[in-house]
């Protein structure tokens, strides 16, 4: 009886151990500290996931900012006080510029670039453009450098949408200071959550909604939003799925979630999804694919190579893996509304493939810039 229950009680440890070490795996990747950051920070909130990612991004970061105005940064100051990096993009690569002379900011209400794809003083352009993009704002490295790197390339696409994920609370607060012709719309308040960014002059809000994931351990959810766009009725949703390659069930339970939200829309309603979903084509069949009506933008648009890989470690060097990981983790979907004018895809391209100065790029995630016409 007592070697019974001995057994019994060494399955149960085996058991606590295996679970202890899966939590601390998922933080780690999620955090992108190490395990022993992750037990610790789980221990010390009864191996509540959600709890000890909270305690992990409370921490304070507010140093992070401390140059986040390019007019108060003086690049003269002493050089010990200077980031370093042997990060240096070559000089033939074409980069986004982040010195303090030449930076690009959203202080004003209608930036203007004279190089956009399209120019902000088109006000009547029909067509309906966004980004979406993971901006890795829990990496910590150049974060100020990669935000004033984001907001570059919000002035120079001018786009109408912008979908958002892995933002912080300091980066946020940074996009409301200088993305000042936007409506922000926040998916959570603290930890890393998702946004989207409205353009007041062409898309009007008129209700938004947080819809929780029951089963996420990694704080996550749909975020979607009912706007009209020059008299038409869209809902916007965005969305980071479950990390990691063994919550691929956990995943597709989210992809359900979407997919239903996006199918429950009224017909005369447009809708466009868009985020880091990190799926693999095959979870996507096993949920029984797409339901009809439901299209993969970048599947209707040819499946063009040069865009596929969204994270691709090959070519973006923000992460020091020693793996080559290609995947299309960031998509797009859309439904368009069933009636006689129907919006379609037009237009998909990668952004921020360009190494800033500060020798990172914006991202670990190339993000995606798509343009609609109907």
């Amino acid at each position: 009886m007592t070697n019974s229950s001995a057994i019994s009680d060494k399955e149960v440890m085996e058991g606590l151990e295996e679970t202890r070490s899966r939590l601390c795996e998922q933080f780690a990747t999620v955090t992108g500290s190490d395990s022993a950051v992750a037990q610790c920070y789980l221990a010390e909130n009864d191996w509540d996931m959600e709890r000890a990612l909270n305690s992990f991004f409370e921490a304070d970061m507010e140093s992070v900012f401390e140059v986040e105005d390019p007019e108060e940064k003086n690049d003269d100051r002493p050089s010990s006080k200077r980031k370093e990096t042997d990060l240096d993009a070559p000089e033939t690569k074409r980069k986004m510029n982040s010195k303090p002379a030449d930076c690009i900011d959203l202080t004003e209400d209608e930036p203007a670039c004279s190089n956009s794809k399209r120019s902000s003083e088109d006000e009547g352009d029909g067509k309906l453009s966004l980004i979406s993009w993971n901006v890795d704002g829990l990496d910590t490295l150049n974060l100020a450098e990669r935000a004033r790197g984001l907001c570059s390339y919000l002035a120079l696409y001018t786009p109408d949408v912008v979908f958002l994920q892995e933002l912080v609370p300091q980066y946020l607060q940074y996009l409301k200071k200088r993305a000042v012709s936007y409506q922000i719309v926040e998916g959570n308040e603290d930890g890393y959550f998702t946004a989207l960014m409205l353009k007041k002059s062409r898309v009007k809000l008129q209700s938004s909604e947080i819809i929780p994931y029951p089963t996420t351990q990694m704080i996550r959810n749909l975020l979607r939003a009912k706007v009209s766009f020059l008299g038409q009725e869209f809902c916007l949703m965005t969305s980071h799925l479950e990390s990691c390659k063994d919550q691929a069930a956990e995943r597709m339970k989210q992809l359900k979630v979407v997919l239903q939200n996006i199918t429950e829309e009224p017909d005369n309603t447009t809708v466009i999804f868009g985020g880091d979903t990190n799926l693999r084509d095959s979870e996507v069949a096993l949920v029984g694919g797409l339901p009809p009506g439901v299209i993969d933008v970048w599947e209707e648009l040819g499946k063009q190579e040069h865009c596929r890989y969204t994270w691709d470690t090959k070519m973006n060097s923000n992460k020091d893996v020693p793996y080559i990981s290609r995947c299309r983790f960031d998509r797009i979907y859309l439904r368009p509304a069933k009636t006689e004018v129907k919006v379609r895809p037009e237009h998909m391209a990668l952004v921020g493939m360009e190494k800033l100065d500060c020798g990172s790029y914006t991202s670990d995630h190339w993000g995606i810039y798509c343009s609609f016409t109907s």
